[in-house]
């Protein structure tokens, strides 16, 4: 493969190197139909100036699992909320997008000791860099392949269903890649990579469509899957956590992972939503390291 820098949205793998409504429209959309979920959760965070809420919520039935996840509002006045709140809201959802209302406390507030935000760390080198996978290609791969190269590294599933979830960090390498390869004078030692959870569906020829939905180079960006056990033990030394559904939808957590062409895990972004710039900013840093002067 070409000596370039690997962009990856999951936990960095230690590789160093409610009730269900009848769909409706309402005054959001007059023409997209909307989708409407009642559901419960937890407040984790609150960001006033991006009008978005970090929520541990329950699993909604017949949509998604339990998991945590930002949703926007739309309303001019924000809710009143903290972290810890308890709460219940309407989760409305179109083709495109997603956004809450009806907010309400539903209980005291409780305590959480989960991550808050972007956390720097070192991780020794592992054996998952000899382990084979394979691309959108059809083509084994290994994390040792990339050596040398700047990565950025995420775990989704392609049936995922909701905007803010795994088509976000889909559209986050996206958006990242585009604006790096864009960039006359960023070297092109770097690269993204995706990793399926679902083995069964997502087949080298799924991940290429999916792919492709995305504008995505396979020169810069790749997507990746593997026997089940293998992909379980890359994502927990990634502290990507995930599991099956009975319906066969993936609970898992965010991890977007910025590796540096030495090895080193330079960050980790344990939450969702638009971190296209963000992930720009890390892999330059990255690449800043190995290749100055």
């Amino acid at each position: 493969m070409s000596p370039r820098p690997i962009i990856i949205s999951i936990s960095w793998l230690c590789l160093a190197l409610a009730p269900l409504c009848s769909a409706e429209n309402t005054n959001a959309s007059t023409t997209a139909p909307v989708q409407i979920y009642s559901v419960t959760g937890i407040v984790k965070q609150v960001h006033l100036g991006e009008q978005k809420v970090v929520i541990q919520h329950d699993a909604v039935p017949g949509y998604m699992p339990a998991m945590t996840m930002p949703f926007a509002w739309k309303d001019k006045t924000p809710p009143a909320l903290k972290e810890g709140d308890q709460i219940r809201f309407r989760l409305l959802v179109t083709e495109n997008e997603s956004w809450i209302d009806q907010i309400t406390n539903s209980m005291a507030p409780v305590t959480s000791a989960s991550p808050s935000g972007p956390v720097q760390a070192e991780k020794p080198r592992h054996p998952m860099m000899q382990a084979t996978f394979t691309n959108e290609l059809s083509q084994p791969v290994r994390l040792a392949d990339y050596q040398g190269q700047a990565l950025a590294i995420t775990f989704f599933f392609t049936s995922c269903p909701i905007p803010e979830y795994c088509p976000r960090l889909s559209k986050n390498f996206q958006e990242a890649s585009h604006k790096l390869a864009s960039m006359s004078s960023v070297p092109t030692n770097w690269h993204f990579l995706s990793i399926t959870f679902d083995n069964v569906t997502d087949t080298p020829a799924v991940l290429k469509s999916y792919g492709e939905r995305y504008d995505y180079d396979p020169r810069v960006w790749s997507f990746w899957t593997g026997p089940p056990a293998q992909v379980a033990e890359l994502a927990r030394l990634s502290d990507a956590t995930f599991k099956k559904g009975p319906e066969g939808f993936y609970e898992h957590n965010f991890r977007t992972l910025i590796i540096d062409p030495s090895g080193k895990l330079q960050m980790s972004f344990p939450v969702g939503g638009d971190l296209s710039g963000m992930i720009v900013t890390e892999i330059l840093k990255a690449l800043s390291v190995t290749n100055r002067p």
